[in-house]
């Protein structure tokens, strides 16, 4: 299925129902007075979250919302019936934002939540609200009120305890189908992966973690180049981050300055992004350079870093790195 997370769409609420002008009428009743009814209320534009979902491709393929708008009075004193409010579901972890003003309207990060995007329009009173004793024939009446209308910008932002970063080819794919139940697409070529994955980590004593495979970052990701720039969003709402490096005799570039250059992507495009947890990961070590592998080590040593060297293809090193993220995310919590 195709992954979206971020799309724009057009909403307009219902408009309120005019109020009536009308006379009572009745063989035997002369001077009747008014008794035009109120307008109904349009219909509310509401966004909620649901657990059904997890992508906004509905939303690229419907791009316009519009809410019925509410009944006219009519005479008799008789209401106009609202109209039905108009409900637009997004996955967990959606953020609606009001393109025109940049303000963000709601963060429905749980199933559940939901916001009133567009506000109905208030039905308008009727002329018998307006008669008084010196005016006890009026012949007039209140429009509705238009129901608001705007652009939204609908953004997903994944929900995960634990991110995966890294170079494209450093091994998140092959990491997150070996510690879950995720089923990414592997290859040995760049990009492989094309929109991010979800995997839940599952413990003794019926305890788990959400992993989310973030596709490769690349220099200069923070400003579009690559595919970074589209899923870094996903990294905001994660606990903590696991760097993932090859160190393989077969990669390219030295470690550090590979793990360097994402930490900068991260910290161009949010500065909130490095302060999160970070573990350092060596990849591939079935296949290691020994020169890259204490090169990488000793500088996370330094620098006082967490460091984990594994392999996927082995599961050497996998379960004490798993204990180890999952004993951090108790203390965290």
């Amino acid at each position: 299925m195709q992954f979206v997370d971020y799309v724009k769409i057009h909403v307009k609420a219902g408009d309120g129902g005019r109020g009536c002008v009308s006379f009572r009428r009745e063989k035997y009743v002369p001077r009747g007075g008014p008794n035009g009814g109120d307008g109904g209320k349009g219909g509310h534009i509401i966004i909620r979250a649901v657990g059904q979902l997890n992508t906004l491709l509905d939303l690229r393929y419907h791009r316009h919302y519009k809410a019925k708008r509410g009944q006219h009075g009519m005479g008799k004193n008789m209401h106009g019936k609202d109209g039905d409010d108009l409900l637009i579901p997004v996955p967990p972890g959606t953020t609606v934002k009001d393109e025109a003003t940049g303000d963000i309207l709601a963060d429905l990060d749980a199933v559940g939540k939901e916001v009133i995007a567009a506000k109905a329009g208030r039905g308008g009173l009727g002329n018998a609200h307006f008669a008084t004793p010196t005016r006890q024939a009026p012949r007039f009446a209140q429009p509705g009120e238009k129901g608001e209308e705007k652009t939204l910008v609908i953004e997903l932002k994944l929900l995960a305890d634990v991110g995966l970063i890294g170079l494209p080819n450093a091994g998140k794919s092959t990491f997150i189908s070996v510690i879950s139940a995720a089923k990414p697409k592997i290859a040995d070529y760049p990009f492989t992966t094309l929109e991010p994955n979800l995997g839940v980590v599952k413990l003794e004593n019926f305890r788990s973690f959400v992993v989310a495979d973030i596709p490769g970052l690349i220099d200069g990701a923070h400003t579009g180049a690559g595919l970074g720039f589209q899923f870094l969003r996903h990294v905001e709402r994660t606990s903590m981050l696991l760097h993932l490096v090859d160190i393989s005799e077969m990669s390219p570039g030295d470690p550090v300055d590979n793990l360097q250059k994402i930490n900068r992507e991260i910290g161009l495009y949010s500065e909130k992004l490095l302060k999160k947890p970070q573990m350092v990961v060596a990849t591939k070590l079935d296949i290691a350079d020994k020169n890259k592998l204490d090169r990488l080590s000793d500088y996370c040593k330094n620098s006082r870093t967490d460091f984990f060297a594994v392999s996927a293809a082995t599961g050497k090193g996998v379960k004490e790195l798993i204990r180890d993220v999952s004993a951090r995310l108790e203390e965290m919590k």
